[in-house]
């Protein structure tokens, strides 16, 4: 069994990502009736209370992944063009906590968020305007475009979907969720070459967590 820290991925019913909810969330919708059903790995197993008719307590089990019925409230499925918040946390993560100029790997300390045209040059403060650099390389670069500043990004900045922002928002996305998250990428998505390369760790840290909780 995992942490009840661990977060449960929610679908809509035909199976399109939503959210990231915790334990109490899924218990909830359970109750409420309105998990159309569930699938992927038993995250938590909980115990309740004991039926007055068998005597015997009741145990619940939430999976990794839950579909709810009713309306869809995906806005990347409601209205074309969905662009997510853009934000750090989720930048840093888009580009994999490397610095797009050098190539080295940072903590999000010690990164920052860079527009490839500078904003006093009339860029913008957009996902596709916008890489992860560390502090060293932004400061080289200050207020000139790469080419002036004698630099050269190593991949192109790509504004996520609402799958892959799903993703990018996830604490810890567990190997099953990140498969099911990974079919519903765009298949140019640059984040499935990245993720095939770590999803064989992520699979084997999984089980290590799972030894270690038993």
């Amino acid at each position: 069994m995992y942490a009840l820290s661990q977060e449960v991925l929610r679908t809509d019913v035909s199976g399109m990502p939503l959210e990231w909810i915790d334990y109490r969330d899924a218990v909830r919708l359970h109750f409420m009736g309105q998990v159309a059903y569930s699938f992927g790995q038993t995250l938590f197993r909980l115990r309740g209370g004991t039926n007055a008719r068998t005597g015997q307590r009741t145990v619940f089990e939430v999976n990794a992944i839950v579909a709810t019925v009713g309306h869809s409230h995906n806005p990347g499925h409601l209205h074309h063009g969905y662009v997510p918040p853009l934000n750090n946390e989720t930048l840093f993560r888009r580009d994999g906590h490397l610095c797009m100029y050098c190539g080295q790997k940072f903590p999000s300390s010690q990164l920052s968020r860079d527009h490839v045209t500078p904003l006093s040059r009339g860029g913008q403060d957009v996902w596709k305007n916008v890489v992860t650099a560390c502090r060293r390389c932004n400061n080289l670069k200050a207020w000139r475009t790469p080419e002036q500043a004698r630099l050269q990004l190593i991949a192109i900045p790509f504004t996520p979907s609402y799958a892959e922002y799903i993703y990018l928002k996830g604490r810890r996305v567990l190997a099953d969720q990140m498969e099911y998250l990974l079919a519903h990428f765009p298949r140019s998505s640059p984040l499935h070459q990245r993720l095939s390369r770590v999803s064989g760790l992520q699979d084997l840290q999984d089980r290590a967590t799972l030894e270690t909780c038993r």
